[in-house]
């Protein structure tokens, strides 16, 4: 009965270890754990109508920061089976889903978009972007960036979150070892977006050492 139930605590402990809870930006899941691979491309996907200027300065924003000029792709529709239950907004994890890619993919999308959250009871918590962790896809909306920002806040938010998410699919977690790191969890407040420097804490950055050109 011992050696039966060490084997099952081994089990348990194996499986529990090849998962990961990847880091959201209002929630988590898990996915399995993968190499991480070094960052050599990305590409921008517009999800329904956006703005090219938006689209300009995300790429302009990621090729300062990762050192990697993104290329921006054809947008495509963004259609009712991304819904979310209300139907007044779009579910995030279906958007990976469906548009799930081999390439370093950043989504794109001016509507609101939302996630199941459990610690707070919630069939759609507003979210501001989800990524994989560790993955090569990740979406962004512009919806709540928004908010009293002038067009410089805007564009100092956008960037901020687009590299963030990209943070995420390198492997990155939430970061509590400096408040001021672009890792840091939101918490489904724009503030703490604002509060954030442009760039990855010693801790943060370390972990993904040699992953891109900084």
């Amino acid at each position: 009965m011992k050696n039966l139930l060490q084997s099952l605590l081994f089990i348990s402990l194996a499986l529990s270890l090849s998962f990961c809870q990847p880091a959201t930006e209002s929630g988590k899941r898990k996915v399995a754990i993968f190499a991480k691979k070094t960052l050599t491309s990305i590409y921008i996907l517009p999800l329904g109508d956006v703005s090219p200027k938006v689209l300009l300065d995300i790429k302009n924003g990621l090729t300062q920061f990762y050192k990697i000029t993104p290329i921006i792709e054809n947008a495509v529709p963004i259609t009712a089976d991304l819904l979310a239950k209300s139907k007044t907004r779009y579910e995030a994890n279906k958007i990976l889903s469906k548009f799930k890619s081999g390439k370093n993919l950043l989504i794109i999308t001016e509507k609101d978009i939302a996630i199941k959250y459990k610690k707070h009871n919630a069939d759609e918590w507003g979210i501001m972007g989800l990524g994989y962790r560790p993955g090569k896809t990740c979406v962004v909306s512009t919806f709540r960036i928004k908010r009293n920002a002038d067009e410089a806040l805007f564009k100092e938010r956008l960037t901020k979150i687009c590299i963030h998410e990209i943070g995420h699919n390198l492997g990155l977690d939430h970061c509590k070892a400096d408040p001021t790191c672009l890792m840091n969890d939101a918490n489904g407040t724009i503030s703490q977006v604002d509060r954030e420097g442009m760039y990855f804490c010693k801790k943060c950055s370390k972990q993904v050492e040699g992953l891109y050109k900084h």
